[in-house]
Parts: structure tokens; sequence; C-alpha cells
């Protein structure tokens, strides 16, 4: 139902946002607190997502709760997900952060366990707990999801075969699902990030190489920062994108702007 006034407000709003203990999932966390919502933190490690909660909590008391969950485990996330229910009663917000990327180099050179492992956490793992929130609560009240992609799922790098062609799929997921969700009251997007400063990535912002070819062709000539991805989430998220669904948005500086 369309709001009477479109608003970035999230109050009384439940989110779960996985890989969710640095990096882009901190920020993406911060930037739905910040405008009112409950955010359950997810990632691997309970000690990393119990010192993420207790920051939060500092300046937002009780809004943020940690539950360890491993994405790659559909054990885990029924879990992580009917524990945000009990908690909270509801659960209107999806972000699918979590990401895995062992192999770095030519494709064909990846062992078949490393594809396997890529594609268990990057590509089912999104899968899997948008089916189980579906099926729990959003399927009856609806909600938005937002997956985080990359622009390597649009466009092609040396190096990131594996981890791009499950961000392709992603990519291709959040469009489906956007189709068949709509009708239930589903909103479904992607954001696709270019390169951020985040931990994950520092194996290609740190390479001086890598690092000086990305800003040649970068438009505004620097790499992103989390919280610049965060709050394009939260945007998706929230009601002032209530007639946007299916969608990717590019974050990346204007990367792809001369191609």
């Amino acid at each position: 139902m369309l709001p009477a006034v479109p608003s970035d407000d999230l109050r009384d709003r439940v989110a779960i946002v996985t890989g969710a203990s640095r990096g882009i999932g901190s920020a993406i966390a911060d930037a739905l607190v910040d405008r009112g919502a409950k955010v359950v933190l997810s990632s691997r490690k309970q000690a990393d997502l119990d010192a993420e909660a207790e920051r939060v909590n500092r300046d937002h008391p009780g809004a943020a709760v940690a539950i360890a969950a491993h994405t790659g485990r559909p054990e885990d996330l029924e879990r992580l997900v009917d524990a945000t229910l009990e908690r909270f009663g509801r659960l209107d917000i999806l972000v699918n952060n979590a990401a895995t990327n062992p192999h770095f180099g030519h494709t064909l050179d990846a062992d078949l366990a490393l594809w396997d492992k890529t594609f268990e956490v990057n590509v089912r793992g999104v899968f899997a707990l948008t089916q189980l929130a579906v099926a729990k609560y959003m399927g009856e009240h609806g909600g938005a999801i937002v997956n985080v992609a990359s622009v390597g799922g649009i466009r092609v790098a040396f190096g990131l075969g594996i981890y791009n062609v499950t961000k392709a799929a992603v990519i291709h997921l959040t469009k489906q699902l956007a189709l068949e969700l709509g009708p239930r009251g589903i909103r479904v997007n992607a954001v696709a990030p270019g390169l951020v400063r985040t931990r994950f990535a520092e194996a290609l912002w740190g390479n001086q190489e890598i690092l000086d070819r990305v800003l040649q062709s970068t438009a505004l000539g620097r790499i992103g920062e989390p919280p610049e991805i965060g709050r394009v989430v939260a945007f998706l998220a929230s009601d002032e994108a209530s007639f946007l669904t299916g969608e990717v948005v590019t974050i990346d500086g204007g990367g792809g702007a001369g191609h």
C-alpha cells in the first residue's frame, strides 16, 4: 500500500543483515539503525558480532542483536530467522550481504571445491535465507529484500572470475524473485558496489597497480567507502523506494560511465 508521505523512516521495522560484523555489512546496519530500525546482525563468528552489537547499541540502545549463522548452512539460517521472529515478532527487511571469495587468479585454475564453497555462500545462501524469510513472515506481511551484488556481476575483471559469476547469479536471482514476489507485497532489489575500502577487498585497493587502474577508470577518481553503500541499501529498504523493485543500483563512482 502506498504510504501517505513516502519516508526513509524505518521505525517499527526489523531487519536481518548478513555479513554484518564489519565492512559493508556493518555500514548497512548503521544506516538502518540510524533510520530507526531494529537490526539482527549476523555472520559466522559470535564474538565479532557481539563486539559490533555493543558498538551499535552504545548510540542506539537495544537497536542491535547479534546472532551467529553460517550462510552456507541451512540449519543456521532457519535458526537465525526463528530467533529474529521470537525476539521481535516480525521481519520487514532482509539484506543478503555475506559473501566469500577464496580464489584470485585465472578462473580455470580454480579447484572445483572453491567453486562449491563460493556458490554455497554467495548464491545458495542468498536463496536459502530469502526462502525462509518469505515462508516464515514476509509472504504474509510483505517486506523489502536487498541483495549485495557487485559490479563484477555486470562487467568482467581479471582474477575474480568465480566471485563475479556468483554475483551475476545474485543479480539474476534478484530480478527473478522481484517478478515472483511483487504480487505478495515484497520488493527485491540489489546494489552492485565497485571497489570499496573494506578488509574484504584490501587485496585489491591495497595493490597499487590495481588501485591505479581502478582510479583511472572511475569518474570520481576514488574508491568507495562503506557508508556510501549503506545509505543506498537503507533507501531501497524504505518507503522512499516503494515503487522500485527488480533493479540493480550500481555504486561505483562512475566506473561504468565510459563503458
